[in-house]
């Protein structure tokens, strides 16, 4: 009997300029367009296999090894729905396909990285579902129509839809035909753009995303000035920054952007805080390192952003990573040994240090725990469609490692 079964991995993206407020919370179009960097796979990604099989009693999913609940009418029901309809069409046109569309289907995603830490696991693991899905059913569909599908997934997964460097285009329409991820520049237009994630806190946030960004939109006179004033033109300076591979203006913009999304969640009615101390010191050594090389003569040399958490995201040109991560070891002495995938360190355990002319006293050292580890990456490429062999469903249509 033919195993109607796809298994893709989809990819972590990290916005610079960021994606805060919901014109039409159903269909999840935004407020404004937004425009993140996607990370190498081969660090950070989610594995989705689905399967297809008339044997199977109803849909069900299960994410890192625990069954979720599929709500009718809810995020994960619609991006199935949506993906069943395109492969329905696809069976009304050719009747020599298999009705697979009619099948119930069994779903199992995993991520590599800590679930609702601040690092997009959402973002990935609907691209992730939405990606074996179109390779179950086939679908000859480019990855902006995908994107369309989910985002109504999670809003940032439709930059997950694409590698490089992706703009998620707000769209006018109610309908949200037009709110949909591009691809600005393919990674290997920059492939130099490599990212070090301080992971400052693995636990969940406080105040989620879905609930903190509906806040501002109703409360935040800041964001209305932002939505309109703001936004369109660093949208603009930005993607010619990086076709121009301007590290310089990029760096600019992307902290610029960091810093104004943080004081828009401030200035929400009850105020909402996602960094805490140990990211306002990282972000104090980030200033602090790029006054050195601009008082040198030379330019920004590495940019901070920060999503809705405390974890730092640190973009740099690759040459410039060594010394970043040395002088975060520097304030935040590690536990265990730095992973170091592109062997900066040729295995030695990291010596903190700060580089010539850098005033030590913009921030104070932590102890060790207050960023708990270090992760190094650059940036990546879209989904990818993997061989049976990485499959997560058994042959029995349930996850291999309960």
């Amino acid at each position: 009997m033919t195993v109607y079964q796809a298994t893709a991995s989809a990819p972590v993206n990290i916005a610079c300029i960021k994606y805060w407020g919901k014109r039409d919370t159903k269909l999840i179009l935004p407020t404004n367009s937004s425009l993140s960097v996607t990370l190498d796979q081969d660090h950070l990604r989610s594995t989705t296999t689905s399967r297809a099989d008339p044997a199977f009693k109803r849909d069900r999913l299960w994410l890192n090894g625990e069954e979720e609940e599929i709500k009718e009418g809810g995020r994960l029901a619609t991006c199935i729905k949506e993906m069943r309809t395109l492969r329905r069409e696809l069976e009304h046109k050719d009747s020599s396909l298999p009705r697979i569309s009619e099948f119930p289907v069994h779903i199992c995603s995993r991520n590599n990285f800590p679930t609702a830490a601040g690092l997009a696991s959402s973002a990935s693991g609907f691209a992730a579902l939405v990606a074996s899905l179109a390779a179950l059913y086939q679908l000859p569909t480019d990855a902006s129509r995908l994107s369309l599908i989910a985002r109504q997934g999670s809003g940032s997964a439709c930059r997950s839809l694409f590698g490089g460097f992706v703009a998620w285009q707000m769209g006018e329409k109610p309908d949200g035909s037009d709110s949909y991820a591009v691809q600005v520049a393919p990674r290997e237009h920059w492939p130099d753009i490599h990212a070090l994630i301080c992971v400052v806190s693995d636990d969940k946030k406080g105040t989620s995303s879905t609930s903190g960004m509906q806040r501002t939109v109703e409360t935040s006179t800041l964001l209305q000035h932002r939505i309109k004033h703001v936004v369109p033109e660093r949208m603009r300076v930005i993607s010619d920054a990086i076709l121009a591979r301007d590290f310089d203006t990029f760096a600019r913009i992307t902290m610029q952007d960091s810093n104004q999304f943080h004081a828009v969640a401030l200035d929400t009615e009850p105020p909402i805080f996602y960094m805490n101390d140990v990211s306002r010191a990282i972000i104090a050594l980030i200033v602090e390192y790029n006054r050195v090389a601009v008082a040198k003569g030379g330019k920004l040399k590495a940019a901070y952003t920060y999503d809705a958490g405390p974890n730092a995201v640190i973009y740099a040109p690759k040459e410039n990573i060594k010394e970043i991560v040395e002088l975060v070891v520097k304030y935040f002495p590690q536990g265990e040994l730095f992973k170091d995938p592109f062997g900066l360190f040729n295995g030695k355990m990291v010596e903190g240090k700060v580089v010539e002319g850098f005033n030590e006293a913009v921030a104070k050292p932590f102890g060790v725990g207050a960023v708990k580890g270090l992760i190094h990456t650059r940036v990546g490429d879209g989904p990818r469609t993997l061989g049976a062999e990485e499959a997560l469903l058994g042959e029995d249509g349930v996850p291999k490692q309960l």
